[in-house]
Order: C-alpha cells, then structure tokens, then sequence
C-alpha cells in the first residue's frame, strides 16, 4: 500500500494531497529513512511525523485501503512510548512558558497617552524667534 494513502486512511491528514505534500516537504520518514509518496507500507514498519513542533513515532499496525472513522484509524497504527512521553513533555513545556504577548503591560498607547509622551510642546508657537 502506498505511504500517502495510508496516512489519508489514517486520519493523519485531511486529504491525500496534503499528504503528498507533507512527504514531499520531508516531515514524513519511513524506517529512518526519507519516505516518497509512492513508497510501500507494510505492518511493521516504523513511520515519524513532524506536524509543527510535534514530532510523532508510530509502528504501523494494519492496512487499510479506505479511509473510515476515528476509532478505526486507530487500530491502524500505535505510537511508541518514546513518543508518547516527548510529546507530553513538549505539550508542559508549552504550557508552562509565558506567551510572548503577555509580557507587554500596557498594550499600543492611546491618542492621549502619544500627546503625553511629545516632549515638547506644539501649541507654544511664538512670534519672535528664539
């Protein structure tokens, strides 16, 4: 079976395309190795996805040439422990870091607060120069 209508069929991506996208932009690897849309899957087999930050390791565990609902895609496939355990640490450290956005107090100024911030005066026009 090939490697991008496994991953369809497994409801790790939303289309065929996307997958041969995401194979193609190198964030899919077969047994170690760089994987190519066409390549054949077979039970056994280890598979690494990186969707973002998040990098899974799964051993493939069934076929499928259809893609069906959630709970039957996951018999198709079990993710290693290993990954399991890097995943919820990645998912802490994520909560437990401050958003950047967050460390800005006050946010833009207002009109008022920009007429404050002018260190001189503009309404002071004179008609003799100084």
């Amino acid at each position: 079976m090939r490697l991008d209508k496994w991953l369809w069929a497994a409801r790790f991506f939303k289309t065929r395309s996307l997958s041969v996208d995401e194979i193609g932009k190198g964030h899919v690897e077969l047994n170690g190795q760089a994987a190519k849309p066409s390549r054949e899957v077979r039970v056994g087999d280890r598979i690494t996805l990186r969707h973002g930050p998040v990098v899974r390791s799964i051993v493939v565990q069934a076929l499928s040439e259809q893609r069906g609902s959630a709970s039957a895609a996951q018999l198709l496939f079990e993710e290693t422990p290993e990954s399991i355990e890097r995943r919820s640490q990645q998912a802490l450290a994520r909560r437990l870091n401050a958003e950047p956005s967050l460390t800005i107090e006050q946010g833009r100024p207002t009109k008022r607060d920009r007429r404050q911030l002018v260190d001189w005066n503009r309404w002071s026009a004179s008609a003799e120069p100084d």
